[in-house]
């Protein structure tokens, strides 16, 4: 949830920077830092952690008067809270200033590349691999902006840069990466300006342009140019912004439910953030009450929810004890107190809620209090209920706020969130090395990247909402952790569009839907390869015997299925047990399109509440 800022034009940088980075504080973060540059006074950097309110005692003796400069509020991914970690970076020379937001998914072969090249680094971020890269490729190719582009194509994974040189401080360069959120650009008189978000600039121009996957901008104080980062020349036109609240607030989407289900690259980013060390093959939770001691004691967990977060719920099931092999019982929190549990000791209770008001969560939470069980959370709002009620400690999965009563960010980042926990389990019992971890952890930090191809192209879904809109019943099929996907499908479904569908393990087909399949049944089949995909082969055949109509998600790589479906949604491949979180993306996608097409109200369906206080 970092933010960015960044100004060139006629007046003081610095005001500006922290101005914007004061209107971005909601996002969250551990530190803080802004850069200046100009012909006599050359670089100037100022860093601080904790508050932006230390970077501004910093600045007040000797504050910068240079009409350009780029300002950072940074939350740790990469390296722990310090100041040698805040934005922004230098190259070795100090001669290139680099500010991001996302992770470099190949961050530790660069810096090998880099390590190799005898360059020495200050901080343990991965940012500084850019600001590396960025001072060697300029000296070589003798081009501040050829060296941008040159860099931002050999990054992986989602990330917003922006960087200035030394020695052309009369620009700034600023690229965005694949979704992990948005470049602003906006278009001034005599100035020019770009952040991570609207309310950074909007005071000073409502003329502006966001920037697109693999798109740069250059801006000066009299003019900005587009282009891609191969460096072809683009023409983009400016929008006006109306800054009234609401339409501030969607950020141009339609819905907020769109809105925050295109914030998923960065919300399960924001999720990973301080948590990873890559390089050493750790998991650090740093809200667990709990000590790597009395997690390894753990002899079984109770995982209680309502509703999306119950899914999720059922996700972690498959996650721990695969990974922790540690034994997960899932109940609803409504049934959880009414049937007496038996919990032991060394058990533990996990609450799973986005709202943290839920008040049968709340009363799980109490009863397990009462039998003497540590109670942990994973939840979404800071300071509710549920934070105070968890003595066990409480992983925040940073979504940050979420409008749409129907659940999309607070789902996928519970999934990220209990994939962290299963790994710290794993690590505090000894059942996984640091290299094993190491993969676990890689894979994590691609998620976010994989995420952002699934939103690169929506229309797909349009078409599938006006083959589709009409029917009244559909079915979600999916097996092993892909299961509990298929469940949360049907749900979103249900939920926005009002049509009936169902969820089902696949295997459960053959027990009673599948006298419900016919030619006006779609049927959603979650075909990703994993260790049941024959099983799934076999389901599909089913569903086709039957006449339903079949559209499957599959692995771009799969060719029988592809054969079989009437239509294919492509999902990236990854680990079979992280493709739930992948899967989860296109079927919010086609509840939303299908909801759309019916002319529903997306953000506040009929008879729902956000937040369920009463039984």
């Amino acid at each position: 949830m970092c933010g960015i800022v960044g100004y060139v034009g006629f007046q003081w940088a610095a005001p500006i920077l922290l101005e914007g980075l004061r209107t971005l504080e909601y996002r969250g973060y551990d530190s803080a830092g802004i850069a200046t540059v100009d012909a006599e006074q050359g670089l100037k950097i100022a860093r601080s952690t904790g508050k932006l309110h230390n970077l501004l005692v910093k600045l007040t003796a000797d504050m910068p008067t240079a009409k350009l400069g780029i300002g950072h509020t940074r939350w740790a991914t990469h390296g722990g809270v310090t100041e040698e970690n805040a934005h922004p970076h230098c190259d070795e020379r100090g001669r290139i200033v680099v500010i991001q937001n996302g992770i470099v998914e190949n961050y530790l072969e660069l810096k090998e590349y880099l390590l190799e090249r005898g360059i020495r680094f200050r901080s343990q971020t991965d940012t500084e691999v850019i600001a590396h890269l960025l001072g060697l490729y300029t000296e070589e190719l003798g081009s501040f902006e050829a060296a941008f582009g040159q860099v931002m194509g050999k990054l992986r994974g989602g990330n917003a840069v922006v960087a200035v040189d030394r020695d052309s401080p009369d620009r700034l360069i600023a690229a965005r990466l694949g979704n992990a959120g948005a470049v602003v650009v906006g278009e001034g008189e005599g100035e020019n300006f770009v952040a991570s978000d609207l309310p950074a600039i909007v005071r000073h121009t409502r003329k502006v342009v966001f920037l697109e996957d693999g798109e740069m901008a250059i801006l000066t104080e009299s003019s900005v140019r587009y282009q891609r980062i191969t460096g072809e020349e683009l023409r983009k036109s400016s929008t006006t912004v109306a800054w009234d609240p609401i339409s501030a607030a969607k950020g141009g989407y339609k819905h907020f439910m769109q809105k925050e289900i295109f914030e998923q690259p960065r919300t399960t980013t924001d999720t990973l953030r301080g948590r990873v060390d890559i390089e050493h093959g750790r998991v650090t939770l740093e809200g667990l009450a709990l000590s790597e001691e009395q997690l390894a004691q753990i002899e079984q967990i109770h995982a209680v929810a309502c509703g999306t977060a119950w899914h999720a719920c059922l996700v972690l099931k498959y996650f721990v004890e695969s990974l922790a092999r540690t034994p997960v019982e899932v109940d609803y929190a409504s049934e959880f107190r009414y049937r007496s549990p038996v919990l032991r000791p060394n058990s533990l209770l996990l609450a799973l809620t986005q709202s943290g008001e839920t008040v049968d969560t709340l009363a799980a939470m109490a009863e397990a209090r009462q039998q003497g069980i540590p109670t942990l959370g994973i939840l979404n709002a800071i300071g509710s209920q549920a934070s105070r009620l968890a003595d066990g400690g409480v992983i925040y999965i940073h979504a940050g706020p979420e409008i749409a009563v129907a659940s999309t960010k607070v789902f996928t980042g519970m999934l990220m969130a209990g994939y962290l926990l299963a790994l710290q389990i794993a690590q505090a019992k000894g059942i996984l090395t640091p290299a094993q971890m190491q993969t676990h952890l890689q894979s994590l930090i691609e998620l976010p990247g994989k995420i952002s191809l699934l939103l690169k192209d929506t229309s797909l879904y349009d078409h599938l909402a006006e083959q589709y809109h009409h029917v009244t019943d559909m079915l979600f099929l999916g097996r092993w952790v892909n299961a509990p996907i298929a469940l949360e499908g049907a749900l979103k479904m249900k939920e926005i569009s009002y049509i009936h569908a169902e969820g089902y393990p696949a295997g459960e087909m053959k027990h009673g839907p599948i006298a419900l399949i016919d030619e006006r049944m779609p049927v959603v089949c979650i075909a990703t390869r994993d260790p049941v995909y024959e099983k799934m082969l076999s389901n599909i055949e089913q569903v086709r015997a039957r006449g339903g109509r079949v559209i499957a998600l599959i692995n771009p790589e799969d060719t029988q299925i592809r054969e079989k479906a009437d239509h294919i949604i492509e999902v990236p491949s990854t680990t079979p047990l992280l493709s739930s979180i992948l899967n989860t993306i296109p079927l919010q996608l086609f509840s939303y399109a299908m909801a759309l097409r019916r002319g529903a109200d997306v953000d506040q369906p009929r008879n729902l509440a956000k937040s369920v206080t009463v039984e």
